[in-house]
């Protein structure tokens, strides 16, 4: 018999096809760390010389489009980056303080990394800078082990330390292209903990506006309230007004920018406009004998090296690996989803390894020169994209500025009072509360909304790191749930189409007596495959309960069954054999390449028959009837 005639005798099921084990692991491998195919590009290539070009291009992005770039796209991305840059002094000053670090690191942290990131990134749109959750995060870490005032150049040596722990896992994870980790972070954990970290980051900053000078070292809401109600005594009318003033100016323009989009540039420059004014303002009424204090001295010059101080003192490292991962993995799926939307929004390409790559290169040259944790937060990059800009050139203008900034005017910065920035970060982090979303979760899927309010709450009422663990964990719950119970369904054949389809969901499905067709949805593990042995058998008995027919066959449709291991196929031998028992006839549908493989191999198609495999469910219906149908008439055969 011939290959051909072997599949139409085996109801046009290929039952021989056999890859070799070195195929079956190569494809195996790409789909697991490849799946969208990069190297192509480059392999299409003929000449060498061309193949080498396009594997530069490939691993340094900027050899892709530099060649192309032109004086149109450069003043584009020359307001943009005026724009981006303007954002970038305040918030780099702000968000250091969050880390309780030296403003200047802040203001370095804008300069080294946009330079990396333009020459190894991806992205058109992102525009990098400190995030106000990792600064937060960061800082909370290593306070366990050192005291920013009182061990202040040791905090300082770890922040850089646990940048560089950073950067290296994120290159690896791009390298090595384990992208696959930032995706167990959800979108519903993001947003969960962006709105906790907001309301932890809110009520810290009432620190600043309202004029304390001594405060909880704990983030939590409770922490944090106790330590406002403890030190009342020390609220100053004068740095309060400030605060509301600012804060409502801030807002103002944030509300301007809903209303009126191409009124954007003034949301963006609002925060610089109260840096400046509000130093101005402290500068003629000597505000600190007012109570309002100050950022103090700012030294001029360019980034020192700090690759000196490095430490990995055992007593230090536990902390700074903790530090370094959890906000490693953070940072890139924020960064990552954040330039992954803009690039979709506007059709451009967008690579999220390398990102990785470009965001492990950026936060390793930054722990080298002064910087600590960067990324590419929201509020820049959206800022960035309103401004205009057409490529990672702005990264490029933004640092030029902030370089300009910390050479010639960095002293000007030092009259800047702490009210206007936490008025700053108050306002940047009432955006991030999105209620709207959380009410979009809840009326979609419930269980994503309890792992967002999870994330939420295990924020503000525990400790960042323990919401983030607890929401990521009730999401791995979440998805091994749905692989230790995989979605089944009786099918039904819908008259007017003829196709078979859920019985649940399309009510005027149709189904033959005596015939059970049941769709399986999902892998077939050690996990769940004694869940789908007792499935099928509930289904069959409920079936004959229902209908009062006698079961005689059940046809399993295996075409959402990607891969199938041991267990699962002794799992379905024993479905098979209690079947027989009953007098019931076991069928498979479709079964895919893999796990065809994997039957043949284990004899199962031999054990069951290679007639109980058919290439759709009409020719498996069809052949069930067949088979009612004889074995009524050899009964009436009997009979007589």
């Amino acid at each position: 018999m011939t290959k051909l005639e072997e599949e139409i005798h085996n109801n046009g099921v290929n039952l021989s096809t056999q890859r070799s084990f070195g195929t079956k692991l190569k494809s195996g491998l790409k789909e697991t760390f490849f799946p969208d195919d990069p190297f192509r590009q480059i392999m299409e290539e003929e000449k060498p010389s061309r193949r080498l070009i396009k594997g530069v291009q490939y691993f340094v992005p900027i050899f892709e489009w530099l060649p192309n770039y032109n004086l149109r796209l450069f003043f584009s991305d020359l307001i943009a980056g005026l724009t981006i840059a303007s954002l970038a002094i305040p918030q780099g000053i702000s968000y250091a303080k969050l880390a309780n670090l030296p403003p200047l690191v802040g203001l370095y942290s804008s300069f080294v990394p946009p330079l990396v990131y333009a020459v190894f990134g991806s992205s058109r749109h992102m525009a990098v800078g400190t995030i106000a959750a990792a600064s937060l995060l960061i800082g909370d870490t290593i306070s366990t082990v050192a005291d920013h005032e009182k061990e202040p150049a040791l905090y300082l040596h770890l922040i850089f330390t646990t940048t560089f722990v950073t950067g290296v896992f994120q290159a690896c994870l791009g390298f090595f292209r384990l992208g696959i980790l930032v995706d167990f972070f959800s979108h519903s954990t993001i947003t969960g903990f962006m709105g906790g970290t907001a309301v932890i980051l809110i009520l810290q900053q009432l620190k600043g506006i309202l004029g304390l000078k001594h405060f909880s070292t704990k983030t939590n809401v409770v922490s944090v309230i106790e330590a406002i109600f403890t030190n009342r005594h020390e609220i100053r009318w004068e740095t309060t007004l400030l605060g509301i003033i600012f804060l409502i100016f801030l807002q103002y323009t944030r509300h301007l920018r809903v209303k009126k989009p191409k009124l954007f540039w003034v949301s963006a420059i609002a925060p610089m406009t109260t840096v400046v004014l509000g130093g101005i303002f402290t500068y003629l009424v000597k505000g600190q004998k007012h109570g309002i204090q100050i950022v103090g001295h700012l030294d001029k010059g360019l980034n020192p090296w700090s690759i000196q101080y490095l430490n990995f003192d055992s007593r230090y490292l536990p902390a700074v690996l903790r530090a370094g991962l959890i906000t490693g993995v953070l940072s890139l799926a924020e960064g990552i989803a954040i330039g992954r939307s803009f690039s979709v929004t506007d059709n451009t390409p967008h690579d999220g390894n390398k990102e990785m790559i470009a965001f492990g290169l950026m936060n390793l040259f930054g722990s080298f020169t002064s910087c600590y944790l960067t990324s590419g937060p929201f509020s820049k990059t959206a800022v960035n994209y309103n401004a205009g800009c057409k490529s990672a050139m702005t990264n490029v203008v933004q640092a030029v500025l902030m370089a300009l900034t910390l050479q010639f005017l960095a002293p000007l910065f030092g009259n800047t009072p702490l009210v206007a920035l936490s008025a700053i970060i108050v306002s940047a982090m009432l955006g991030l509360i999105n209620y709207e979303e959380a009410i979009y979760l809840f009326k979609v899927d419930k269980f994503d909304f309890v792992i967002c309010m999870s994330a939420f709450l295990g924020v503000a009422f525990i400790s960042m790191d323990m919401g983030l663990m607890i929401s990521v964990g009730l999401g791995l719950i979440r998805g091994l749930i749905y692989l230790a119970r995989p979605a089944s369904c009786k099918l039904g054949k819908l008259s007017d189409s003829g196709i078979y389809r859920d019985v649940e969901q399309y009510s005027n499905a149709s189904r033959v007596p005596g015939v059970l067709a049941l769709q399986i949805g999902s892998p077939v593990y050690f996990s769940n495959s004694t869940y789908i042995k007792e499935r099928i058998l509930r289904y069959v008995k409920s079936e004959q309960y229902s209908s009062g027919d006698d079961i005689e066959h059940v046809i399993l449709d295996f075409t959402g069954v990607t891969s199938i291991d041991t267990t699962g196929i002794e799992g379905l031998l024993e479905t098979n054999k209690v079947l027989e028992r009953k007098g019931i006839q076991m069928s498979l549908v479709n079964p895919r390449l893999e796990v065809m493989e994997k039957l043949i191999v284990s004899k199962f198609v031999d054990k069951i028959g290679k007639e109980k495999f058919y290439l759709n469910l009409d020719d498996a219906v069809m052949a069930s009837q067949y088979s009612l149908r004889t074995s009524k008439t050899n009964n009436n055969e009997e009979t007589l």
